[in-house]
């Protein structure tokens, strides 16, 4: 009886292995808005589903660093789903407040850019398997907008 325990576990261990996810890529982090306060950036997170049927995305986690500081952290509860065997688009909005870009000052330096690293984990329920977190991880350089771009 073990051993035909043990043959069942390994065939669904090694069919939920071959089994096809869900892929995702994080685009660049962009400048969505200035104000007073804070400076609001955004990064789309692009979603592919490879099944026949919607699936449901439990959150979304971020953390956007530079300099080796967290700048802004969050979460992103039940955002919608992945449609069926297509591609679907999760916002991902962040909001740095100005006394973090003065504290980082070196980095901005004399380029007026961020060396930046955002962190993000997609958490989807998957049939049988149950939540499933996807890690995804982008590097890049985010082009500070000047005052002449304000007016």
């Amino acid at each position: 009886m073990a051993k035909l325990v043990e043959k069942a576990e390994q065939y669904v261990t090694e069919g939920v292995g071959k089994m096809e996810k869900p892929d995702a890529d994080l685009s660049w982090v962009t400048v969505k808005r200035m104000d007073r306060k804070a400076l609001s950036l955004e990064s789309d997170l692009i979603v592919s589903n490879p099944y026949s049927h919607d699936l449901p995305i439990c959150e979304v986690t971020y953390k956007l660093k530079s300099a080796n500081r967290e700048i802004a952290s969050g979460r992103i509860p039940d955002p919608g789903s992945i449609k069926a065997k297509d591609k679907t688009t999760v916002k991902i909005p962040t909001t740095v407040p100005y006394d973090f870009l003065i504290s980082i000052l070196r980095d901005i330096g004399a380029d007026w850019d961020i060396d930046y690293e955002m962190d993000v984990g997609l958490v989807v329920d998957l049939p049988i398997i149950g939540d499933f977190t996807v890690p995804l991880s982008k590097k890049g350089t985010l082009k500070l907008p000047t005052l002449l771009d304000m007016i």
